[in-house]
């Protein structure tokens, strides 16, 4: 199938490029993941008011609760676009899940003004809340309820600036579409996984016009070119599995699951290939601290396995057969 965004979608997704492009993301996940010193989420919080200030946080948010209710592809292209740039925080969680969850929750106006992060935990597959020592609101959902949680034992995580932590709950259970919730999770965490392999793909492309061995500018050699190739097919092929998914999410389609899994699988997959082929590029410095490149290679790793990994999704896949 061809899937076509138009052109208030090309919009949308140029001026999250443009105020993200200008907000030094990068030193924001630094910041958040106290890569050089004490974690600081004073500029990853000023990342997520630009957010706010376009409407990001709002997509998912019914109108009742001033937000935009967009379609699901709308959310996608989003996050996507996030996923370029890794912006840190609980972005699935708080833009994608607890919307979802909080559906008939007045709290869910915080989410849609940005005054409120979210995290969630939603149990096998999420069984740890991503930042819940700077959410605002921690849920635990699952088995069709969620409730409010407080924050238990941190565990370490490939990404320093995801940090990933038991949650106990303590508030009163409310019913919730939990089954929704993961599939939007899992669909977010997709896209966010896209647009990793995009950036890192754009990064290698770039260094490969500069970087010269024996003389020659490396981009000029036919196994650089193919490698990079492999890539973009890569990318451009798990794209279509994103949105088609999110069409189905739309339509309560009976293959959602089948779908979503897909999506999952192939953005695993993509984002996998641009960060072996980026590092191989750029050689041991793009996995420095100081190369933007490293950012992008932990957060991957990260989000391969979150909400399900390929192992599990392939399995969903072949049930849905």
């Amino acid at each position: 199938m061809f899937f076509e965004l138009d052109e208030s979608q090309r919009d949308f997704a140029a001026s999250i490029d443009a105020a993200l492009g200008a907000a030094d993301v990068p030193a924001a996940v630094r910041a958040w993941g106290g890569v050089e010193k004490a974690a600081d989420a004073a500029p990853g919080r000023k990342v997520w008011s630009t957010l706010a200030d376009l409407g990001v946080t709002a997509l998912n948010v019914p109108e009742e609760f001033d937000g935009i209710g967009a379609h699901p592809v709308d959310l996608v292209v989003a996050l996507e676009r996030l996923g370029y740039w890794a912006v840190p925080g609980p972005v699935t969680e708080s833009i994608a899940v607890a919307p979802v969850l909080l559906a008939s929750d007045k709290r869910s106006e915080g989410l849609a003004s940005g005054e409120l992060i979210a995290t969630v935990a939603l149990p096998p597959l999420a069984p740890r809340a991503v930042d819940a020592d700077t959410a605002g609101l921690i849920l635990l959902a699952g088995d069709g309820q969620v409730q409010d949680a407080t924050i238990g034992a941190e565990h370490q995580s490939v990404d320093p600036a995801r940090h990933l932590f038991d949650v106990t709950a303590t508030g009163e259970a409310q019913s919730a579409d939990t089954a929704k919730a993961f599939e939007f999770g899992a669909l977010a965490t997709a896209a966010q996984l896209i647009g990793a392999g995009q950036a890192m793909l754009d990064l290698a492309v770039e260094y490969a016009k500069q970087r010269t061995q024996f003389g020659t500018v490396i981009g000029s050699y036919q196994a650089i070119k193919h490698k990079l190739a492999d890539v973009h097919i890569a990318v451009e092929l798990a794209r279509p599995l994103v949105y088609g998914a999110a069409l189905a999410l739309a339509d309560g389609s009976p293959t959602l699951a089948r779908d979503v899994s897909a999506a999952k699988v192939a953005a695993n997959e993509a984002a996998l290939l641009a960060a072996r082929s980026s590092l191989q590029t750029h050689g041991a410095i793009g996995f420095t601290q100081e190369h933007d490149l490293s950012l992008l290679l932990l957060r991957t790793q990260a989000l391969r396995s979150a909400w399900g990994d390929s192992t599990w999704h392939r399995t969903r896949v072949l049930e849905g057969l």
